[in-house]
């Protein structure tokens, strides 16, 4: 089976071209920067938006992971951001359901909610927060993330496909982690809007190989996190001091993460093997 990864250059992109080819599958990897010919089957340089380009990409693809997008609204011009990842998003998916793509995986972010970048310090309206928590943001990012989902739920309709938006949080491992860690310890509200969520990147790139193998149909948004936060502080403590207003539905016990991520387990059947925590 062959696949297509964008953005097989970014930090999750490259974990997920290196996972997918241990677990057997064909790899032609896409980045708009070259890529070293070695770390996939195959390999495509060019910019999204060459339609030819684009189109050679996902000729006989089985499956498609887009992991391509500008990931903050910080990055670049916020009229860049918002436009590059929505016009991405649709010209990826939507051209993989017309070139006969039968699955997409659609990494999306935690950031569609809309409290990771909001200038207001918005909090949820209950917690552990579910996939049916509106959009409540005012970032472009989140927007484009958000719209992301909008696409390949079209998409899914459109051409009768299986398409899996997964939201992560935070990504890393090693010394990017350590750093965000750093920085949630010596305060806590560093990662106020973001819930304290996090997940080592081996592990989403082992979600986004679940999500291309899971029984599912139609279009499916996923939570995906670790199960405790990258904070030292008990969880409850943390939304009763940061996050006071918000609907607490079930307990928080210790440090558990603030999402609900039972379609994670249920429905991909993953469950995360890497933790920074010694309990």
């Amino acid at each position: 089976m062959k696949v297509l990864v964008t953005g097989a250059g970014g930090t999750l992109g490259r974990e997920v071209t290196a996972h997918l080819r241990a677990e057997g599958w064909t790899v032609r990897a896409h980045d708009r920067a070259p890529l070293d010919p070695a770390v996939a089957d195959e390999v495509v340089t060019g910019e999204l938006s060459d339609r030819k380009a684009l189109s050679e990409a996902l000729a006989g693809a089985d499956a498609v992971v887009h992991a391509a997008a500008l990931p903050s609204p910080h990055v670049a011009p916020q009229d860049e951001v918002f436009l590059n990842n929505v016009s991405a998003s649709h010209l990826v998916l939507d051209g993989a359901g017309r070139a006969g793509a039968r699955r997409l995986v659609n990494v999306s972010s935690l950031s569609a909610l809309g409290f990771a970048f909001s200038c207001h310090g918005l909090s949820p309206a209950a917690v552990p927060v579910t996939e049916e928590h509106p959009f409540v943001g005012d970032d472009v990012y989140g927007l484009s993330k958000y719209l992301g989902e909008a696409v390949a739920a079209r998409v899914a309709r459109r051409f009768g496909l299986t398409a899996v938006s997964l939201r992560f949080p935070f990504l890393g491992t090693g010394e990017r982690l350590r750093r965000h860690l750093d920085a949630v310890h010596a305060d806590p509200a560093f990662d106020r809007s973001s819930l304290w969520g996090w997940l080592d990147t081996r592990d989403a790139a082992r979600a986004v190989g679940a999500a291309l193998t899971a029984e599912l149909s139609g279009h499916t948004v996923v939570n995906v996190a670790a199960p405790d936060t990258s904070a030292l502080e008990p969880t409850a403590e943390l939304m009763r001091r940061h996050h006071p207003h918000t609907r607490l539905d079930a307990p928080l016990d210790g440090h558990a993460v603030p999402f609900d991520t039972r379609r994670s387990r249920e429905l991909l059947g993953f469950t995360p093997r890497f933790a920074w925590r010694e309990e």
